[in-house]
């Protein structure tokens, strides 16, 4: 989910070497900092479950801190975040390096971006997409439908009985309605026909 790049070993000049035991001494048993080289960091800012929360990919390059960082926000983890707000979000960031050229700024640019979140997202809106949509209206067909059928089966033996001898409007009984119970008689071996049929009697 991080999006971890495949790099070669890459080492750290002096400035770098202190640097990076600073950022692992900070930055100790905490999630959202990865180191995935000597010189190449990703730092996760705002929550997993955060609408508004991204990535930043940050590499060193053999001159720094006198030249800029290299800074990405290709992770896959900000797929949903557009185009258009990745690079608003780095040309706010890339001022930030600009002002602290020259020093150990990683620290600094780190916390800069979790405090100014909101306003570094401020345009940023989730997509929704089909797919989710679609799952969502097959799963509500697929509940409305288990319930009607729920419904058709909870009908009690003495309101089926009720429905069976409803009369019309001469008063008597609609043509055909044992036929059911005679067919079931019918259908049993002659062993049990005599126990069934005294059944049925003493039933209607």
């Amino acid at each position: 989910m991080w999006g971890v790049k495949s790099m070669g070993m890459m080492t750290a000049n002096e400035d770098q070497e202190m640097e990076l035991e600073a950022l692992r001494s900070i930055y100790e048993g905490d999630e959202c900092f990865k180191e995935l080289s000597p010189v190449s960091f990703q730092f996760r800012i705002g929550e997993l479950e955060d609408s508004k929360a991204f990535i930043l990919d940050v590499t060193w390059p053999g001159t720094y801190p006198e030249t800029a960082p290299q800074m990405s926000l290709d992770a896959f983890f900000n797929n949903r975040i557009s185009s258009e707000t990745k690079r608003a979000v780095l040309s706010k960031l890339e001022e930030q390096v600009e002002a602290n050229l020259g020093t150990a700024m990683m620290f600094t640019l780190f916390e800069w971006a979790k405090e100014n979140q909101e306003a570094l997202m401020e345009n940023h809106k989730p997509a929704v997409s089909a797919v989710t949509l679609t799952s969502s209206s097959d799963a509500t067909t697929t509940t409305s439908t288990a319930k009607k059928k729920e419904k058709k089966e909870q009908l009690t033996k003495a309101q089926k009985r009720r429905m069976v001898n409803r009369t019309d409007n001469k008063g008597e009984l609609p043509r055909g309605w044992n036929w059911v119970d005679v067919i079931k008689v019918g259908a049993l071996p002659p062993s049990s026909t005599r126990w069934q049929t005294w059944s049925f009697l003493c039933l209607y």
